[in-house]
């Protein structure tokens, strides 16, 4: 069986019922893909534009309601200046070609991250995308750009505090629930399946409060080799998986 009729049997055996609310994505391998081929890491990151673009393409046809995708992460500032620049560039070379697609598909744009730190193209070009999709009720995407899930869980440390010493709560009323409400994603359920390529095994800062009981799938695929079929495969593996929540089922 080839690739393209491995995903389409993957498209019919996927059940309806138990497609995952919310998906997250680490988006890697870019740089690695781009090694392998003698080429410079910034086409690497190009090329995963086109994996982006297919992903939230099927997502949205299968019927997932959000999909967290990990953009730029607070430690990748640490990267060659060049590589930084280039992909600050990205969201709004992306956003200019996709923003009618998205718009007319009814995707919603929202951001998660230090938004205000981005250069003032990049940090223009997803304020505007979150603006003309604000209005829409299909799928949401939640760009994580310039994103730390301990800075996250930091962030929501600081507000809470804020309110403990204003005395709008007592420290018996600080529950998980309050927390959520404090953290980059709030109003979003914690995602059911968090999918990583590339063949690394590990999170890398991203939604460290969110994924307590989220589903882990890795592959050893590249970003930019990431197709509908790999994530329909995904999406089947996950429901195939008896999800617990630390508790017993049959």
């Amino acid at each position: 069986m080839d690739f393209e009729e491995k995903g389409k049997q993957l498209y019919q055996l996927i059940d309806q019922e138990r497609i995952p609310y919310h998906v997250a994505i680490i988006m890697d391998g870019n740089g690695r893909w781009a090694r392998k081929r003698g080429l410079p890491r910034i086409a690497g990151h190009r090329a995963g534009i086109d994996s982006l673009r297919e992903t939230i393409r099927i997502a949205r046809e299968i019927g997932v309601k959000i999909l967290t995708l990990y953009t730029f992460s607070t430690e990748n500032w640490k990267r060659p200046k060049s590589e930084v620049k280039f992909l600050m560039k990205l969201p709004e070379e992306y956003l200019q070609k996709e923003i009618e697609e998205l718009c007319a598909n009814n995707v919603k744009i929202r951001v998660l991250g230090l938004i205000k730190e981005l250069p003032e193209n990049t940090r223009r070009a997803l304020e505007d995308a979150i603006k003309r999709t604000k209005g829409n009720e299909g799928m949401v995407v939640n760009f994580a750009m310039n994103y730390g899930g301990r800075g996250d869980i930091v962030r929501a440390v600081k507000k809470i505090s804020q309110l403990l010493l204003r005395d709008d709560i007592k420290e018996g009323e600080i529950d998980e629930e309050i927390i959520s409400q404090y953290l980059y994603t709030k109003g979003c359920p914690d995602p059911d399946l968090l999918i990583r390529p590339s063949g690394e095994l590990r999170i890398s800062n991203f939604l460290l409060w969110q994924i307590a009981y989220t589903e882990l799938w890795f592959t050893d695929i590249y970003w930019p080799d990431f197709k509908k079929t790999h994530f329909l495969q995904a999406v089947y593996d996950f429901q195939r998986r008896n999800r617990k929540f630390g508790g017993i089922k049959g």
